[in-house]
């Protein structure tokens, strides 16, 4: 019930929606109610857009800045990547922009020059790409919110936000399971002794399964993140399940977040499409446009004026506004992206091992911690349908 299902699963009831409005805060809190809908999904899912805000504020913003990341990637081997994959388009684009603008001048060049503007523009192309990620990487504090793009991220894939818990907590929804099957095998124990021996009363098992249920779960919660810091009692040792796994949980996280969340493709695509694209598009735009003018070389001032002022700063301005797109696409890769991830996950490995206890404990803590009551919640309605189960079948 806390992971599936990925989407909502049920029906719509007439009227609930606007009736959840006047619901207790908690009730509203049930997956489904506020868009009126009586089934269920899973909790973490259900939650994507808050998990992954939460996820940065106590997470990610904590092993990194927005810079920290973008320069970790291999800014050569991005430069590299982009020459490789637009070099064979640049003929097509510039043919095909000057036969948009201004196909009577273009085709009235003699097939040389027309040749020297298209082998000048691939002589620039690496030192446009060099500055257009140059200017990228001095900006990208204010080009790209690493936060909106991990609400976006976990927004369209909730199931990135099960794969998050289930990868780094897997050892302790194991615990949760093998806890909750021993530890209440050894209180059924007593139960029976009271339910029977002591007292003769049919309402009694069924309370002492809520007590069991919802004990139950919440001294597994409490095993598995308290205490923060090592405590001796009775000569033993106990510290927090999750938070004395630091350093595998860090691996673990750091593959994750590296090769799902923060990745070059994820931050092209915030670049491009994000709330702040405008001004990326500007920028790029902006830096292109004398990159055209250096292309043409010492026959730019005859070619602008056989053209006309406003005609050429048309062609000019189309030919940057196109030139964005070939410059963030290849981002896309798959490949590449993956080798892009290793030097991001290294960085977020090696700043999760640094983090104090109780930071680390609060990364996975703080995304469920307001819906800790449901989990609490359940544990007594399945202890309380366990005790009337028992009577229906027993007497």
């Amino acid at each position: 019930m806390l992971f599936y299902p990925v989407r909502f699963k049920g029906f719509r009831l007439p009227g609930l929606a606007s009736l959840a409005n006047a619901l207790p805060r908690r009730l509203q809190q049930i997956p489904g109610v506020m868009q009126g809908g009586v089934g269920w999904q899973g909790i973490i899912p259900s939650r994507a857009a808050k998990m992954g805000s939460i996820a940065v504020d106590k997470g990610i913003a904590k092993l990194g800045s927005t810079s920290d990341f973008y320069k970790q990637l291999d800014q050569e081997r991005v430069v590299e990547h982009v020459l490789q994959s637009i070099r064979g388009e640049i003929h097509d684009i510039v043919e095909r922009i000057m036969q948009r603008e201004n196909p009577r001048l273009w085709n009235d060049l003699p097939p040389r020059v027309r040749e020297a503007v298209h082998e000048r523009v691939e002589q620039q192309l690496p030192s446009l790409v060099r500055e257009v990620m140059e200017d990228l990487g001095d900006n990208i504090e204010q080009l790209l919110d690493v936060k909106l793009m991990v609400i976006r991220r976990m927004e369209e894939q909730p199931e990135l936000c099960n794969r998050v818990f289930l990868e780094v907590g897997k050892k302790e929804f194991r615990f949760i399971i093998n806890f909750g099957f021993f530890f209440g095998f050894a209180i059924g124990i007593p139960t029976a002794i009271l339910t029977v021996v002591v007292f003769d009363a049919w309402w009694l098992l069924p309370m002492c399964g809520v007590l069991i249920g919802y004990v139950t779960n919440w001294l597994a919660l409490w095993m598995i993140y308290e205490p923060i810091e090592p405590k001796k009692l009775f000569g033993v040792t106990i510290h927090g399940l999750f938070i004395r796994r630091q350093p595998e949980v860090a691996g673990v996280y750091a593959g994750i977040i590296a090769e799902e969340v923060i990745t070059v493709q994820n931050m092209g695509e915030e670049l491009l499409q994000g709330p702040r694209s405008d001004r990326t598009r500007q920028m790029i735009e902006e830096g292109l446009k004398p990159a055209v003018d250096r292309s043409l070389g010492v026959v730019q001032p005859a070619v602008r004026v056989a053209m006309g002022t406003k005609e050429y700063d048309t062609i000019r301005d189309s030919i940057a506004s196109e030139g964005v797109e070939h410059t963030m696409t290849p981002l896309t890769d798959d490949d590449f992206n993956r080798e892009q991830a290793v030097r991001v996950r290294e960085l977020i490995h090696e700043r999760m091992l640094e983090l104090p206890s109780d930071d680390f404990s609060d990364m996975l803590r703080s995304v469920t911690k307001q819906d800790e009551w449901l989990l609490l919640l359940h544990g007594a309605v399945l202890g309380f349908g366990g005790g009337l189960v028992h009577l229906m079948i027993f007497g």
